[in-house]
């Protein structure tokens, strides 16, 4: 991460426990810092690059909050049940859940992969989480335009399958809304445009050679990771907006959803 501040006031999370899934590397993990450095708790979830993981452990211990590393296959049930677990072993109680993590333009995957990744395992660890979860809590979301609005404004071909996925995993959590409302629990969908340094803008420009450049140039300016990461930190405690939607970036280019 570039930048040094953090977006979010000093100690404005103190006593808050936060986890954010897929914060290893990238905007998981500068959300992850990000949260730490306002004062909160937080569980760092990967699954399967520990030393990375445990590196930013160390470097969030230094700030003098508690730090807890817990490696998890969310798409597997037994898996996300075992960090959840041990989550509450820790800290009892969740203030925060940040629902980053997600993929499905990996190689030698099933072709029902994004799906599972996208929509059935962002219910699995909300509904999982959800005995953790209390009056005042947040859950934010993760995804982007391209996913946001596919249903009016087509994406590049190589992303469409993740777009739809991604997609329906919103619309699965936005189901649950009322009963979240009910406990108490508040939610919100953070969405931006490509985010330049990411995965998935890596392997779109593999796909697609001059694709982010050409977005950026509509765009006229694509967030970088440490930047949209901020902007989910901020969604973690701002008001959340009357559609539960935060859209971060240009969205001229899209359509309503």
């Amino acid at each position: 991460m570039t930048e040094t501040s953090t977006p979010l006031p000093e100690s404005s999370l103190s006593g808050k426990t936060a986890l954010v899934t897929g914060s290893s590397r990238g905007i998981g993990a500068d959300t992850a810092r990000y949260l730490a450095q306002a004062g909160a708790n937080v569980v760092i979830n990967y699954r399967n690059k520990a030393p990375r993981a445990e590196k930013l452990a160390t470097e969030l211990r230094d700030l003098g909050v508690q730090v807890l590393v817990v490696g998890a296959d969310l798409t597997d049930a037994a898996s996300v049940q075992a960090m959840i677990d041990e989550v509450a072993r820790t800290f009892g109680t969740l203030d925060i859940l940040v629902l980053n993590a997600s993929g499905g333009m990996e190689s030698g995957m099933a072709e029902d992969y994004a799906l599972l990744l996208n929509r059935d395992a962002q219910v699995s660890v909300l509904e999982t989480a959800l005995p953790l979860l209390g009056e005042g809590s947040r859950v934010v979301f993760v995804t982007s335009h391209q996913a946001h609005f596919i249903r009016t404004t087509p994406t590049m071909p190589e992303y469409e399958p993740v777009a739809l996925s991604k997609r329906a995993g919103e619309d699965a959590l936005r189901e649950r809304i009322p009963a979240l409302t009910e406990r108490g629990v508040e939610f919100v969908v953070v969405s931006g445009d490509m985010i330049e340094g990411t995965i998935t803008a890596t392997l779109l420009e593999r796909a697609n050679p001059g694709a982010i450049a050409a977005r950026r140039e509509d765009a006229g300016k694509l967030y970088n990771v440490s930047e949209f990461a901020a902007e989910v930190a901020l969604a973690a405690l701002e008001p959340v907006p009357a559609d539960n939607t935060r859209l971060v970036g240009d969205v001229a280019s899209f359509g309503t959803e």
